[in-house]
């Protein structure tokens, strides 16, 4: 009876061992210790380059040091631990089913330690001009403009004109090149000078500049990095990851090529995230590529699609100025005609782009004496960017020219699938559409488009009258009209409203605050559509991106160092009428959430020397955080910041360096898998993808998935 009782015993143990190593089979887990003892909330990355592309993972220990990491492909992988108050360890090499003790390093000074922290520790250190030097005085004065009225235009001038191109503060950022410094023969200004002319986005850096006042810009800059060269360091320190932030898994793989740049991605349809279930992601390469770039994440198969373009004589990005580049030399290494901003999916997993398809002149059509009802409004003579449209399925390519300028584009949850669009930081006035239902059955881009003014009811009748336009004094017998364009843009889940958001535009001429805005369509939206603008509360500016939850709430970022969000239902006084022009009213409907990190000095402790470049709300818990969360994209923290009851959830993404997304998209592959099935997607957002880890012009833009497990150590 004891032998065969001791058998059972030895079978059940080889049993729980066996199952043990087939359940763990996939994945790598161990523990951290250095030094000090168990590392909790630290990151331990793996990566292989085994794969068709680069793949790597990562996961965060809990708080006795262990890690799992769960769901790996068959490869071989190089390991290591990276974490604040730490640098790098050595990488081990291990497979799937590895069990690893892992020595993480205790950082030998601050200085070592800081190296790794999120860009915007670094550029909170940048002198901002004082308050009291707004209005300024022009170039024989204090160098800043005179049309610089205030100095929260200048912050989101640095914000939304830099920042949100590169990552400031990434180590890319903060070193200036020998190559400059040479060529500015050892003065810090005038290798700044030299930089800001560099590569094919020179045109774009010196109107960012002419609007900081070029020689104060560039006097301020070349300050911050000589102060870092010296040795100066962060004056505020970045947390660990805590609680539900050490459940994030964050996987990627490398796509397109190290001389393109991403604007977003796309994985799903917005309205229905089971949509493309395991399939492609699509890229949006902006001025870098005709190029669009596609990820299979199942078979981890980097690949591309050629967009055509409508006239060989649309613009490129190869005519675009550039001075020399301390990484690229005098090549143009973007080739872009289709300037491919923004994009979205259908329901049936046709790709719609906001797309240049041919030189600025409008169609007659689009112009005034056309019989075209938009145009008997409001005659456009120009576009920057049309519209484009790629089946998978059939391989085809339609190209739709489009009166108004595109840059982001959202469908609408109508019978006609709608498709509005922004038209981006110009103040063009008018919001533009395609009906892709009629659009599809009878290809008339001219019988399917439209486009309207944004028309304010100041004279508060309920309907849209006879305007005065945005320079004109208030008419009590007229509406009025605002030279505002949408940036975000964003039709509503809950009624036909469609809301907008309008940047800053104090830096130039036109001294006009950002907006959030609604606009109610109507029964004929070219004659009926009317507008109502919302300003930002007292204190804080710059709106820039938004997104609208499952009960109509408003989410938008401000390039005062905050997530905001707008609730339009708890507005008390009126909505329309001469004292809702400059949109002021309804401060009640606002609720404001500071991002994380340091404030500039000298500014503000209410707000953060963080921006984000866009939000997106989370409708459907693709993530795993709840239903309706917002997630920010944060530029200076390099991570995605989610709102969860009222409290951040701070997703920072260790690796690489300075991590830089612009947008995300959720999708649920498999429902049925709990977690497994779902995440969030997004990919590197900044112009220079070769600033980002060790500054190696190798690098790859990345596609990311975030995905959030029950606990630390779930697989």
């Amino acid at each position: 009876m004891r032998h065969s009782y001791m058998r059972l015993v030895l079978v059940a143990i080889c049993y729980a061992a066996s199952s043990l190593y087939a359940f763990a089979a996939s994945d790598i887990s161990g523990v951290v210790k250095s030094s000090k003892g168990s590392e909790a909330g630290v990151w331990v990355i793996a990566e292989t380059t085994d794969l068709p592309t680069k793949f790597t993972k990562i996961v965060v220990t809990d708080d006795q040091g262990r890690f799992l990491i769960p769901e790996l492909p068959s490869a071989n992988y190089q390991v290591w631990v990276r974490g604040y108050g730490l640098v790098d360890s050595a990488k081990v090499m291990a497979k799937p089913g590895s069990s690893l003790n892992l020595k993480a390093v205790v950082a030998p000074n601050a200085k070592a330690a800081a190296e790794y922290y999120p860009g915007m520790y670094w550029y909170s250190m940048l002198e901002i001009p004082k308050a009291s030097e707004f209005p300024g005085t022009g170039e024989k004065g204090n160098g800043i403009p005179t049309f610089m009225k205030q100095q929260h235009y200048w912050v989101d001038t640095v914000k939304n004109g830099c920042q949100s191109c590169h990552a400031l503060g990434s180590k890319g950022i903060r070193q200036v090149p020998e190559f400059f410094t040479k060529m500015g023969n050892g003065d810090s200004f005038a290798a700044w000078a030299h930089r800001t002319q560099a590569g094919q986005a020179m045109g774009y850096m010196a109107l960012v500049l002419g609007r900081l006042g070029p020689d104060k810009g560039l006097s301020l800059y070349a300050d911050w990095t000589d102060r870092i060269a010296k040795g100066e360091l962060p004056f505020a320190k970045p947390e660990r990851p805590k609680g539900i932030e050490r459940n994030a898994v964050y996987s990627m793989w490398d796509w397109s090529d190290p001389k393109y740049y991403m604007h977003d991605a796309m994985s799903t349809d917005k309205r229905n995230p089971t949509v493309n279930a395991n399939g492609l992601i699509w890229g949006a390469p902006e001025e870098s590529t005709n190029l669009v770039p596609t990820l299979d994440p199942v078979n981890h198969v980097a690949s591309s699609v050629r967009m055509p373009v409508l006239d060989p004589k649309t613009p490129s990005s190869t005519s675009a100025p550039r001075g020399p580049s301390a990484y690229w030399g005098d090549e143009p290494i973007w080739d872009g005609q289709s300037s491919i901003h923004n994009h979205i999916m259908d329901e049936v997993g046709r790709m719609w782009f906001a797309a240049r398809i041919r030189p600025v002149p409008n169609p007659d059509f689009c112009k005034a004496g056309s019989d075209h009802p938009s145009a008997k409004v409001v005659p456009l003579n120009d576009s920057l960017r049309q519209l484009s449209m790629y089946d998978p399925k059939t391989k085809e390519w339609a190209l739709i020219n489009t009166c108004f300028s595109s840059h982001h584009v959202y469908f609408a949850h109508d019978a006609n699938n709608t498709l509005w669009t922004s038209a981006g930081p110009p103040n063009s006035g008018v919001v533009g559409w395609l009906n892709t239902k009629k659009y599809l059955e009878t290809r008339d881009e001219k019988a399917s488009q439209g486009w309207t003014p944004l028309i304010v009811d100041t004279n508060g009748n309920g309907k849209r009258d006879a305007w005065v336009e945005a320079n004109q004094p208030l008419d009590p017998n007229k509406d009025k009209r605002i030279m505002a364009a949408f940036y975000g843009v964003q039709p509503s889940p809950v009624d036909d409203a469609i809301w907008g958001q309008a940047m800053d535009v104090g830096f130039s001429r036109i001294d006009q605050p950002g907006y959030l805005i609604r606009l109610n369509p109507g029964s004929d939206p070219s004659n009926t559509a009317l507008a109502e603008i919302y300003q930002p509360p007292e204190g804080t500016f710059g709106p820039r991106g938004l997104d609208v939850d499952s009960k109509g709430v408003v989410w938008t970022v401000l390039s005062s160092g905050h997530i905001a969000s707008f609730d339009r239902s708890k507005c008390k006084g009126p909505l329309n009428g001469p004292s809702t022009a400059e949109g002021k009213q309804c401060q009640e409907g606002w609720t404001l959430y500071r991002l994380p990190g340091p404030q500039f000095k000298g500014m503000d402790p209410k707000g953060s020397a963080d921006g984000a470049y866009y939000i997106w709300v989370d409708l459907y818990n693709t993530l795993g955080l709840g239903k309706d969360v917002p997630i920010a994209s944060s530029n200076g923290g390099e991570a995605l910041i989610a709102v969860v009851n009222g409290k951040l959830i701070n997703l920072h993404v260790p690796y690489p360096m300075a991590f830089f997304t612009k947008n995300v998209d959720g999708r649920i592959d498999d429902a049925n898998t709990g977690w497994k099935g779902r995440g969030v997607w997004t990919t590197t957002g900044t112009r220079t993808p070769f600033h980002s880890g060790d500054g190696s012009k190798d690098m790859y833009p990345k596609v990311f998935k975030v995905q959030m497990r029950p606990n630390p150590l779930a697989n």
